[in-house]
């Protein structure tokens, strides 16, 4: 039988005393909280049981039950990040940048977007405190200076929660997150997603810095010289949820078809920038004008940066980012100016 999962953060979010709310529609609080920890599997569940928590939480029997063998995404609301590299729900992702290229900033902006999709935050910080931590610092709802501490967290906290962890490549070097995971494992809890960064920026000189990784986004020194933030390469970020189809199949093609444009466009900056869009003609100039706009529209305004841009920062469901992207592609914007792609949320109609 396909493995089957219960959808308990859905359950949870939309029904916040489960147990009670279950009890006055006559089942049983024991049997809802072993479906939930998964000490029952769905495939022992009375049809009933399942259709009487579906309409508890006002969703479909599909909605509330995951179907095993398919990775899900979080889904950030950044529009680089959701559409070539998505983030792994319940996976590691790492960040390959030097300093100053935004990757604090980064993990700051996921603490602040995941807490809005009920995750709990925890920072592990760093043996020293380096530049740019204190925005991390200020967005995670709690932070741990011991593998002890954050362990007992853990445990306690993902009984009822998907929890967001971020923590410093160092940890990785050591050992301790090693050791982290298999102090925290546990069947029929809630997930634990790491997000890794390195902030001392010896990352890119290596061939595997963090080990085996379900999500990495590499940072561009050319897009951070130019201001072009989130700084994070489109051609060279990747994610395991791309594999096997894991995602829906409009998007795996708007994004193959914008990864290829963008890698086309790539090529053909030095050139342009040597002699002139002249230099171009046909299908080369299209293809360079559109990914030059592409690359405009992936910037994006961030919500802790506001107070240092003056920008309000934007979320872009992964919906309009691919309806806009493939727009984009099909020369919708092309009477843009690319000051008017840069640092805006969705295309407006």
């Amino acid at each position: 039988m396909e493995d089957l999962q219960l959808n308990v953060a859905l359950l949870r979010k939309r029904v916040p005393n489960l147990t009670t709310a279950a009890k006055n529609v006559g089942l049983r609080p024991a049997t809802v909280s072993n479906l939930c920890t998964g000490k029952i599997p769905i495939g022992r569940a009375e049809v009933r049981t399942l259709v009487t928590l579906a309409n508890l939480a006002g969703c479909t029997l599909d909605e509330l039950i995951l179907r095993g063998g398919r990775l899900s995404m979080i889904e950030t609301g950044i529009k680089v990040l959701d559409l070539f590299a998505p983030l792994v729900r319940g996976g590691t992702m790492g960040i390959i940048a030097r300093p100053g290229m935004g990757q604090l900033v980064m993990l700051g902006e996921l603490f602040r977007r995941v807490k809005q999709r009920s995750y709990v935050t925890i920072l592990w910080l760093p043996k020293e405190l380096v530049p740019g931590i204190e925005d991390c610092v200020n967005e995670a709802e709690h932070t741990c200076s011991s593998i002890d501490e954050l362990a007992s967290l853990v445990m306690d906290l993902r009984a009822q929660h998907d929890v967001f962890i971020g923590a410093d490549r160092s940890t990785v070097l050591s050992g301790e997150l090693a050791a982290l995971r298999e102090r925290i494992q546990m069947p029929g809890v809630m997930p634990v997603t790491i997000a890794l960064v390195d902030c001392a920026g010896e990352s890119v000189d290596e061939d595997a810095p963090y080990g085996p990784l379900d999500t990495l986004w590499k940072f561009d020194m050319d897009l951070s010289t130019r201001h072009f933030f989130p700084a994070v390469n489109p051609i060279a970020s990747t994610s395991i949820i791309l594999e096997g189809a894991q995602l829906e199949a409009n998007h795996l093609a708007v994004q193959g078809r914008a990864r290829k444009l963008m890698r086309r466009y790539r090529e053909l900056r030095p050139l342009v920038m040597a002699k002139g869009i002249e230099s171009l003609t046909g299908e080369d100039k299209m293809m360079y004008e559109r990914g030059e706009r592409l690359e405009a529209y992936f910037t994006q305004p961030f919500y802790i940066a506001e107070p240092y841009t003056g920008k309000a920062g934007v979320s872009v469901s992964l919906q309009e980012t691919i309806e806009n992207v493939q727009g984009i592609m099909d020369g919708v914007a092309d009477h843009y100016d690319i000051k008017e792609l840069t640092y805006i949320g969705k295309l407006s109609k």
